[in-house]
């Protein structure tokens, strides 16, 4: 069942249930009313009866208002008949319970089939108590109720078919959108990716639902265009050595060679696979960073000693690269040091800003900077190095970006796209500010997990972690 059918049948029945509850109220308090038109008739008939025998004797039948069926009954106290308007018997004859219920004049309704009867207590001229019974049969009263029934169950059938109609129309116009959606949605894929869903209604939920599918649409654009940039540049630059490998290659072997001169090929050939290795890895760690976070193994690690992990690492494979960590400030715990995070990440990414400030700096030295702000740290790596022009700095974290006056530096551009979803995977933030001939500094900052609550550790032992 869809849902303008489902719709529809709601409509249908809460409408249906609401008019049914209607008429069934206007038919049950208009049979009260005439209940209680025709028993105040039935009170007044016997008080008249009753009068008007005790002043002129037997009463005419002619001289009183005539009901359908009527009977006049009295009754004294002990339940004796001392007037019967009819000759047979009577209709509704009087009971013992029934008596003394009226002896407290408390009227009494009866009601066999059609015919209804109130019994009523009424004093004479010489203070005796007389019950008086009146009956008859309201047909003019029913017959109107009879017909009241039937136009109100006409009405109420009359009335599902219309609001069968009008709550499928109601469906139909507010499912319209809906339908639109559907068509935009189906017609949009990889080719056209960029189109965007239009609604007429722009206050509405369906507006707002069009503007999710937007935002999704939009990731699903930029999520798209980066796999082909990625996989274009990935094969681009795996690519390239390959074929000077196969250059290479070719070259040896058209003709023999001395030991020496294999050797060099060797030689050359490593640095081209070493360099394919190193491009793998950067495009290994930047898939992991940008795979589901929570697939990461976040612990709580200290910062400064992966700032030393990483200076070893590159140091032991560039041994004239200088890099200096400096703290400001030391902090009074050293808990203010424990951030929590994925180590290995975190160390990737240091190790990257570490070695380009190298890298790209004629003295090969980088320097390193702690600032310690409650709640978060700062990190700041600077250089003397080349700087970059201002009309680089939006793309620098661009995967396999480079800028043209770097193209003579070994690279592949991966490095800082990987630092900077390395900070935000940490909740963290990373800028850059950079002169061109002066120098770059990079400025990360991450919350730490300290709070002024905790405990102090004592300062002995973060002197001890510095000096290792």
């Amino acid at each position: 069942m869809n849902i303008r059918t489902r719709l529809t049948l709601l409509f249908v029945l809460l409408v249906a249930s609401i008019v049914l509850l209607f008429t069934v109220s206007v038919y049950y308090l208009y049979d009260q009313f005439r209940e209680q038109e025709f028993q105040q008739r039935l009170v007044e008939k016997a008080f008249t009866t009753v009068r008007l025998r005790e002043d002129v004797g037997e009463v005419p039948r002619a001289d009183l208002p005539v009901m359908t069926d009527e009977q006049v009954t009295i009754y004294n106290r002990q339940g004796t008949v001392l007037y019967n308007q009819e000759t047979k018997r009577p209709r509704f004859p009087i009971t013992p319970s029934l008596l003394g219920k009226v002896a407290y004049q408390k009227p009494q309704y009866l009601r066999i089939g059609d015919t209804e009867a109130i019994a009523v207590l009424h004093l004479n001229a010489r203070k005796e108590p007389l019950i008086i019974v009146a009956s008859g049969n309201d047909r003019y009263g029913l017959s109107k109720l009879d017909r009241l029934r039937e136009i109100l169950f006409s009405g109420w059938l009359l009335s599902l078919v219309i609001v069968g109609i009008a709550g499928y129309l109601f469906a139909t116009d507010a499912l319209r959108p809906v339908a639109e959606l559907i068509t935009q949605v189906n017609a949009i894929s990889a080719t056209n990716i960029h189109e965007r869903l239009r609604v007429g209604r722009q206050r509405d939920e369906l507006a707002d639902l069009a503007g999710t599918f937007n935002d999704m649409l939009s990731r699903l654009e930029e999520a798209f265009v980066l796999q082909k940039s990625f996989v274009s540049h990935a094969s681009h630059e795996l690519r390239t050595p390959l074929t000077v490998m196969m250059g290479q290659i070719e070259v040896t072997r058209l003709q023999a060679r001395t030991t020496e001169e294999y050797e060099v090929a060797f030689d050359a050939l490593l640095d081209e696979v070493k360099s394919m290795i190193r491009l793998v890895n950067g495009l290994l760690e930047l898939a992991r960073a940008n795979s589901d976070v929570v697939t990461l193994n976040y612990q709580p690690v200290r910062i400064d000693e992966l700032l030393w992990l990483a200076q070893s690492q590159i140091v032991s494979k560039k041994p004239d690269y200088q890099i200096d960590i400096d703290f400001d400030n030391l902090p009074t715990h050293e808990e203010e040091l424990v951030i929590v995070g994925e180590e290995s990440l975190l160390q990737t990414a240091f190790q990257n800003l570490m070695e380009n400030g190298c890298k790209y700096s004629p003295d090969g030295c980088v320097s390193v900077r702690i600032l310690f702000e409650q709640g978060r740290l700062k990190l700041t790596f600077s250089d003397q190095g080349y700087g970059i022009p201002e009309s680089d700095l939006p793309h620098i974290f661009e995967p396999f970006y480079r800028s043209e006056s770097t193209m003579t530096i070994t690279g592949h551009g991966i490095g800082l796209a990987l630092t900077r979803r390395i900070i935000e995977l940490h909740h963290g933030q990373i800028q850059v500010d950079s002169v061109v001939g002066k120098g770059t500094t990079f400025r990360i900052t991450l919350p730490t997990t300290y709070t002024p609550s905790q405990s102090s550790g004592g300062t002995h032992k973060l002197s001890e972690s510095i000096s290792v």
